[in-house]
């Protein structure tokens, strides 16, 4: 009886924690392949947030949250700086 309570018991965390679903900022490292960088400039209105790769990645990007999924990105590619600057920008005036 013991037993069947405490698989229960585990079977209903494991149910509650999946449902939980994942942040964007999981502690999780998440890395970029090189095949899995985006080359082309994506529009500031689909950028939903970022995140910068662990330090011990291979590849030194960024993680591009979009609607449909995650693109990684140089960090240093001009269009990008220019997002950043611009978010920046407009955290500075709203404060």
């Amino acid at each position: 009886m013991k037993i069947s309570f405490a698989l229960l018991i585990l079977l209903l965390a494991a149910a509650w924690t999946g449902s939980q679903g994942r942040s964007f900022r999981s502690s999780r490292v998440k890395c970029c392949s090189e095949e899995m960088f985006s080359r082309r400039k994506i529009s500031e209105f689909r950028i939903q947030g970022y995140q910068y790769t662990a330090p011990t990645c291979t590849h030194r990007a960024v993680l591009v949250k979009l609607l449909k999924g995650l693109v990684c990105v140089d960090p240093e590619e001009r269009w990008f700086q220019e997002y950043l600057r611009k978010q920046k920008k407009s955290n500075h005036n709203a404060t």
